[in-house]
């Protein structure tokens, strides 16, 4: 208990010594950076684009919380993979391609559009008491089928990028020894390090330094994309076009996958605001209350996006890894998180940084995506059994069965997840985003056995 109240560990608005602050804010990077970069090599962005509008949405919301409520929010904001087939489905890249500026720009419109949507419903809870009324559109039934859809839809690209699939290759035994190699280290690495410390926090980014060792004598690695590397370069900033004949598209498929990160980031909110509470209690100091927030959390999370979108970002959420760091280390600074932010800012102008994460063969990125997608999907299911989602109640079989046969099966069985419906053509000229019109047919349906609820006899 004395070392509590020694102040060894950091409530919201403690700042640490400088040096500390910097050894903190730099965990905060190491932990975000494989799947914020991970994000962007798949829909073909750009990675300094990428990590610096992270750095910069991280800062503004920091800023904005502290302004508005006399404290930081501590949450750091980088790529969801929540967002990853829709904005594959405008993009039509591979991995590790970088996709046309036409049409980067054209899903940061959608990127923008979804960062509008959290902004609104965080004001309507915010201001109008509308969490019930977001818990009746958006219930676990829709939330957790969606989530998994996202997940498993992903499952073919997997492993297209893990056998080389995607690129014709042929001679694949390489690749594939690359990619179970490396899935099996991140897995070995999830499981066995769990609540070992810091190290404990990174086996996304072992198992792929695993797997890049391996891919060496296996001929994977290309390492002119790191050799013939500029040392300093300005990232590549983009603005988003809404004009662009898929712009609608765009909106519609990307913006709608907010209804899968509004439930994350809620969670991510209420779980650091409980252990920070805890930490107040133990230090003999006030409890911050940050669930309180929960509205104005949420248009931080707008806010973020809307960066992303405006300045050629992936769409994102605040970070549950980070938040579990946060736990492990007592460190809930906000000055930490903005030393964070402003580190992630200072890489992205690095071109030697984008060069090693490009180096990274396609195959063992794909040996880490069959994880990591399938971790998705089954948090899907984590949260439908979490609030006790009754699956024998027909009304749920429904909405599930939908948005799970309209999403996985359009996703994986149209050409970049586009179904050919004849309907609407002006605004979606190479058909239906398969994901959002299967969650858009779950809310529907939802919203019908709300309206019209059966008999307690039926």
């Amino acid at each position: 208990m004395n070392e509590v109240r020694k102040n060894n560990y950091y409530l919201p608005n403690d700042r640490p010594p400088f040096g500390k602050m910097v050894l903190l804010g730099l965990q905060h990077v190491l932990t975000m950076f494989p799947a914020t970069v991970l994000v962007a090599l798949l829909v073909g962005f750009h990675i300094n684009t990428v990590l610096l509008a992270s750095g910069v949405a991280t800062l503004v919301a920091l800023i904005l919380s502290k302004l508005k409520i006399g404290t930081f929010i501590p949450l750091y904001y980088g790529s969801s993979f929540s967002y990853i087939a829709a904005i594959l489905a405008i993009t039509k890249t591979q991995y590790g391609v970088l996709a046309p500026d036409e049409l980067i720009r054209t899903a940061q419109a959608g990127i923008v559009c979804t960062g509008i949507i959290n902004i609104l419903v965080g004001l309507l809870i915010h201001y109008g008491g509308g969490k019930k009324l977001i818990n009746k559109i958006l219930p676990p039934v829709v939330t957790g089928s969606v989530a998994c859809v996202i997940g498993f839809s992903l499952g073919f690209t997997a492993l297209q990028n893990a056998s080389g699939g995607a690129f014709g290759v042929t001679d694949n035994g390489a690749w594939w020894l690359a990619a179970f190699i490396t899935l099996m280290a991140t897995i070995l690495f999830s499981v066995y390090l769990r609540g070992k410390g810091f190290i404990g926090m990174l086996p996304i980014l072992l198992g792929a330094i695993v797997g890049y060792v391996v891919a060496i004598p296996l001929g994977l690695v290309d390492f002119t994309l790191i050799t013939q590397s500029q040392f300093f370069m300005v990232p590549h900033v983009t603005l988003p076009s809404f004009t662009n004949d898929l712009s609608i598209t765009a909106i519609a498929s990307i913006a709608i996958m907010a209804i899968a990160t509004i439930p994350e980031s809620t969670a991510h909110l209420y779980q650091i605001g409980l252990y920070v509470d805890k930490l107040a209690e133990r230090k003999n100091r006030e409890k911050v209350g940050l669930s309180k927030f929960v509205g104005l959390n949420l248009v931080l999370d707008g806010v973020g996006d809307m960066i992303n979108g405006l300045i050629g970002g992936a769409a994102g959420t605040n970070y549950g890894e980070n938040n579990s760091l946060m736990v492990i280390t007592q460190n809930y600074s906000g000055y930490s998180l903005i030393c964070a932010a402003v580190i992630a800012i200072i890489l992205s102008f690095s071109g030697i940084l984008s060069g090693v994460v490009r180096s990274i063969p396609t195959a063992v990125t794909g040996g880490l995506s069959i994880y990591l997608f399938g971790v998705i999907g089954m948090q899907g299911i984590a949260l439908m059994v979490e609030e006790k989602v009754d699956l024998f109640d027909p009304r749920n079989l429904a909405v599930g069965a939908v948005i799970f046969i309209v999403g996985v099966g359009g996703h994986i069985g149209y050409p970049n997840g586009l179904m050919p419906i004849p309907l609407l053509q002006s605004i979606f000229p190479d058909g239906w985003p398969a994901i959002a019109t299967g969650a858009l047919l779950g809310i529907l349906l939802n919203l019908v056995f709300q309206t019209f609820k059966p008999s307690k006899s039926a």
